[in-house]
């Protein structure tokens, strides 16, 4: 199939390198680029050796949202839809992923960008990022779960400024609203890979199971994640990977986690 859209995979090590290769279009997201996304993230969820996926964008711009030409007549015509067997990129499929993902922003981050970097663990911005959640200007609403996370992460007003407006917002805005990380002082693709190299170096049972109690805080709220901690714990304290880190800290040296 010659896809419109593209998608570009590299494995560094532990890391997946995953990049949004439409920058003619300002990486604009058509279905096909939306499936190979998919594809991508799924390939990384079920790779054994792979511990940590960084999202970035070749080009000068992260994307410019939804490619709306190419999407609109599929959206409304319910032609396109999720695959339940693979990872959703926004996180509102059945399959929900179960390793850290870390995005790397820069230039335009619009519409599904924004709500791509908040189904994220880690986002990395530019400085000179500009972000604007612009679908009401479309007629449309942010069905990559905005509506949800930039509330939560944001808190009412000040989410309601951006979503009922539609108005651009800079990075340290989005700083200050809890919606990115940091703003790096050099490439955003290298810091993020800094950090994707620091959580290869933990174990990797240990990092999926902090993102699955979190994850289930964030959902089902805290009493329930209280309540399944030791659940998440009994596992781990009998894992190879917990023995190897007592021995590594008793014998000081950096340990060789396993997964195991």
């Amino acid at each position: 199939m010659d896809h419109q859209g593209k998608v570009s995979r590299e494995i560094r090590g532990h890391i997946m390198l995953i990049g949004l290769d439409r920058a003619e279009k300002r990486n604009a997201f058509d279905s096909y680029m939306i499936h190979d996304l998919s594809v991508a993230l799924t390939e990384y969820e079920d790779g054994d050796d792979l511990r940590c996926a960084v999202i970035f964008a070749h080009g000068e711009h992260f994307t410019a949202g939804l490619d709306l030409v190419e999407l609109q007549p599929k959206l409304a015509s319910g032609v396109f839809h999720f695959n339940p067997n693979e990872i959703n990129p926004w996180g509102t499929s059945s399959r929900k992923r179960t390793k850290p993902v870390i995005v790397a922003v820069q230039g335009y981050c619009y519409t599904a960008g924004i709500e791509l970097m908040l189904n994220a663990d880690l986002v990395i911005a530019q400085d000179n990022t500009q972000f604007a959640q612009m679908e009401v200007q479309r007629g449309i609403l942010p069905f990559g779960g905005a509506t949800v996370r930039f509330v939560q992460a944001a808190g009412w007003a000040k989410a309601m400024r951006f979503l009922l407006t539609g108005a651009p917002f800079s990075a340290q805005d989005a700083l200050a609203m809890n919606l990115i990380t940091e703003i790096s002082t050099i490439a955003p693709l290298d810091r993020a890979l800094e950090l994707a190299e620091h959580i290869c170096r933990a174990a990797p049972l240990a990092v999926q199971a902090t993102l699955a109690s979190a994850q289930e805080a964030t959902l089902q709220g805290a009493e329930v994640a209280f309540s399944n901690l030791q659940l998440y714990l009994n596992p781990l304290l009998h894992s190879q990977d917990a023995q190897e880190g007592v021995m590594a800290m008793l014998e000081r040296r950096a340990p060789k986690f396993k997964g195991k």
